[in-house]
């Protein structure tokens, strides 16, 4: 039996790495469900000549109390989630250097590969949280045989040796004294971490060589310093930390740095209780070859009392707008891009073509100056951001730059362009991009009235476009991108922190305004009309067959805009629940829609309203006083049937659809649930 037993358990090892070799991932489970029950075990299953093919190690969830070593190459292990997927050891690094030569073995993993990815992993090295009064232990290394080791010792989540490529992805790291987060190879060492968090002591992130943190939270439990860097082999070696996050203890100092160093904190977000400190020099018998180089680019602190020192002051030549991933390590490389230079054997400086995205490119050219941009672009055609413009089309659209007057928030113009650029410049760390973004905010809250609607277009009034504007979801598409920036969701955190107050501001007005607006029945809230007086608040018609009435369609946008509010207030509570009631009071059950052919036509195709007993749907428009359906064609004339239209009205405008369907039978019950809205 016992033979049996390792038979298989040799063919499954066996069959794991075969897999692995072969591209398909294995996978290590605890509960014995994979091809390995140990991380180790599958990494060492691993060939090492690797041929240059990423392989994939899948880590199910699990807390794994062991020690990770890669010495090969080109390996991912990639978890289910850093919150359920860990690997933890307790060790200081004084205690693995008693009788070890050098730190490989101190940390939770330690690496001597390269081309690594680690992907949704914990690694938690808890020494210092597990001997809070520190330890004395016997000690060859040192001269008395023993040796006291504080609690707050340096203690390394992640080692690495000679490791040129890096990548971590939504990772966490965790200790409890210094070094938590060392990877370091002054001469060839290039290490990306994304969406990352790290926590430790004195220097708990010292990167050397060339790093990049891209959205990451650092906490700090040190006075001394959070940051380090070496950068002393290659005078362009730098450690970037872009849109990153800082959190410590009080009076905890942001850096320092006692060989050549080169820092730059871009967009970086700073907290109360740090020390009034800049990144300092730390007085050793190093000669520094290269000087102070230690930048900052539009940092700030959350309560908004800025320190001088981190006042913008890149370096002369250096123009945000060139910034790239690729810039950060010389263009060598671009984890960003997943592109890979494997024969680089050392760091030098090339020049590159800067990666850009085609589409956000052509986004600038149509903003205009006050921020916002146009729907429409030549000839009142819809624009198209992958049409090459001729020279003439650029000059014409150059043009109207300065009045602006065609910017608008109509057909998700602006909020658009706004949630395409922020992705851009997440991808592509191109400056420029973020500062169209950020113009455009400026754009939507110097729109807004006073009195929180906001007008179809800005600054031009003419006709309806003066109106608060719920039609086709345009006051909610601004409402629902302020909130992104407030809530730090949906790519928006890149917008600037000072943002938050003016956009929480305007929320509060919009909701006022949606609260206003509600339409009351002989003193019954029901729901919204798609238009109404910028002044008086007042329901109005906008286009010819956009009649004042009851909306069947853009009320849900609104009410799951209200429902979006955290602690929302009585007021707010009473609105979503009237609406719910009126989408269910006015349902039309047992119809349905249809195109058919219809060569008599003008347009060759008609729509009928059919009988369908599985079916539910409601009218875009209903009676203001009476909730009944109708429909209206250019000649502005209410009618009781959609037949009774013109032809091109009734193909050319959706009059019924199933809108508030999903609100009212999933969102609604679960709001419900959540805030505890009687029925």
């Amino acid at each position: 039996m016992h033979l049996v037993k390792y038979i298989l358990s040799l063919f499954i090892a066996i069959s794991g790495a075969l897999h692995a070799f072969a591209g398909t991932p294995i996978v290590v489970a605890k509960d014995g469900s994979g091809n390995f029950t140990s991380i180790q075990e599958a990494i060492n299953s691993l060939p090492g000549e690797d041929g240059k093919t990423q392989r994939v190690i899948l880590i199910k969830k699990g807390v794994y109390n062991e020690k990770i070593f890669i010495d090969k190459n080109f390996i991912t292990l990639q978890g289910e989630s850093p919150e359920n997927t860990i690997v933890s050891i307790s060790l200081s690094r004084e205690q693995w250097r008693c009788d070890n030569k050098d730190d490989y073995g101190t940390a939770t993993i330690n690496l001597r590969g390269s081309d690594i990815t680690l992907e949704n992993l914990t690694f938690i090295n808890s020494f210092g949280k597990d001997n809070p009064d520190g330890v004395v232990q016997t000690c060859a290394a040192d001269s008395s045989g023993k040796k006291t080791i504080r609690s707050n010792s340096h203690q390394m989540a992640l080692r690495s040796f000679g490791t040129t490529r890096l990548i971590v992805n939504h990772c966490i790291f965790r200790a409890y004294g210094g070094d938590t987060v060392s990877p370091w190879n002054t001469d060839e060492g290039m290490f990306y971490f994304k969406d990352c968090e790290m926590e430790g002591g004195v220097d708990f992130y010292c990167p050397r060589g060339w790093a990049l943190a891209e959205h990451c939270t650092f906490i700090c439990h040190d006075k001394n310093a959070a940051i380090w860097h070496d950068g002393s082999k290659y005078p362009s070696s730098k450690t970037v930390l872009l849109n990153c996050t800082f959190k410590g203890d009080d009076g905890f100092k942001l850096g320092r740095y006692h060989r050549d160093a080169q820092f730059y904190l871009l967009h970086c977000t700073f907290p109360k209780n740090m020390a009034d400190v800049d990144i300092y020099l730390v007085p050793t018998g190093n000669k520094l070859q290269w000087g102070r180089r230690v930048y900052y680019y539009h940092c700030k602190k959350e309560d908004g009392k800025d320190f001088a020192w981190y006042s913008n002051n890149l370096p002369s030549g250096f123009d945000m707008n060139e910034y790239s991933t690729g810039w950060v390590y010389d263009f060598k490389w671009n984890p960003a891009a997943g592109s890979t230079n494997n024969n680089s054997k050392s760091i030098s400086t090339q020049t590159a073509t800067q990666q850009s995205d085609a589409v956000a490119d052509n986004m600038l050219l149509y903003q205009r100056k006050n921020g916002g941009w146009p729907k429409h672009f030549p000839d009142d055609k819809k624009v198209d951001y992958k049409h090459v413009l001729t020279d003439a089309e650029l000059k014409d659209l150059q043009s109207g730059y300065e009045e602006g007057i065609d910017a608008t928030i109509d057909n998700e113009a602006t909020t658009k362009e706004m949630k395409y650029l922020v992705k851009a410049y997440k991808k592509f760390h191109i400056e420029k991009y973020l500062q169209a973004a950020t113009r455009g905010v400026e754009y939507l809250l110097k729109a807004q009235y006073a009195n929180g609607g906001w007008p179809q277009y800005y600054p031009d009034f003419r006709l309806y476009r003066s109106q608060i504007t719920y039609n086709d979801n345009a006051m909610m598409n601004v409402t629902n991108v302020l909130q992104d920036i407030v809530e730090r969701k949906n790519d928006f955190d890149v917008i600037d922190a000072a943002y938050i107050p003016r956009c929480q501001v305007a929320i509060n007005k919009s909701v006022d305004c949606i609260l206003k607006t509600q339409v009351k029945q002989k003193g019954v809230l029901t729901v919204w009309c798609a238009q109404y007086n910028a002044k008086t608040l007042v329901p109005e018609m906008a286009r010819k067959f956009e009649l004042a009435s009851l909306s069947g369609a853009e009320s849900v946008g609104i009410v799951r805009f209200l429902m979006r509010q955290p602690n929302p207030t009585p007021e707010i509570k009473a609105a979503v629940k009237a609406a719910v009631q009126w989408f269910d009071k006015v349902k039309i059950t047992g119809y349905n829609v249809a195109d058919i052919k219809a060569p008599n036509e003008p347009s060759g195709k008609d729509r009928v309203v059919v009988k369908d007993d599985n079916h539910i749907m409601w009218a875009r428009f209903y009676d203001l006083d009476t909730n009944e359906p109708f429909f209206a064609g250019r000649d502005s004339q209410p009618q009781k049937t959609l037949a009774a239209i013109e032809n091109e009205r009734r193909v050319g405008y959706a009059w019924y659809g199933t809108w508030p369907e999903k609100l009212i039978n999933e969102e609604y019950p679960k709001w419900v649930k959540m805030w505890g809205v009687g029925n």
